[in-house]
């Protein structure tokens, strides 16, 4: 499944769509203005709540949860004791880890599980300033999570560089 992500340099609360390959319209990503913290909700192309995303406030380290139907599905933050920038950890509720690294702030990275490549994000190839691709890997994986993920994985590493 590849998807493309259109993001907008001045919109106001952050909000883009993200298309799939025949240029259908398939997620919102919605983001909320005049929060106290970062905070986006992922809808597909319904209107419909799928995942929301958005930053703790209380932690050591910058930190992102993902929530599914109110219930917290994911934790995403920059990997401890990493000699990389660019390597984030996300912490499923289960307990699985998901390894995050590569170029994030060029979107160049990978999302992977157990050394499995589940999505690649990528601008290459594309011509489009300030878009990039969302190749989810694996058929069963959930693309609205690893689309979250990439959300996260995102903001963190901007406001990172802002710092």
């Amino acid at each position: 499944m590849r998807f493309l992500v259109r993001e907008r340099l001045f919109a106001v609360g952050d909000d883009y769509w993200i298309e799939d390959a025949d240029g259908r319209k398939v997620f919102l990503v919605d983001g909320k203005a005049m929060r106290v913290r970062d905070t986006f909700e992922l809808k597909d192309a319904q209107g419909r709540l799928l995942v929301e995303i958005r930053q703790k406030l209380l932690s050591l380290r910058d930190t992102m949860l993902i929530e599914r139907d109110g219930e917290q599905l994911a934790e995403v933050r920059r990997k401890r004791l990493s000699l990389l920038r660019n390597h984030y950890r996300v912490t499923l509720i289960d307990g699985t880890e998901l390894d995050v690294s590569g170029k994030i702030l060029d979107r160049e990275f990978a999302i992977e599980y157990d050394g499995e490549l589940l999505a690649q994000i990528s601008r290459r190839r594309l011509t489009v300033r300030d878009t990039y691709g969302i190749d989810v890997v694996r058929e069963d994986a959930d693309a609205a999570l690893l689309i979250a993920v990439s959300v996260c994985v995102i903001v963190l590493a901007d406001k990172e560089r802002k710092d």
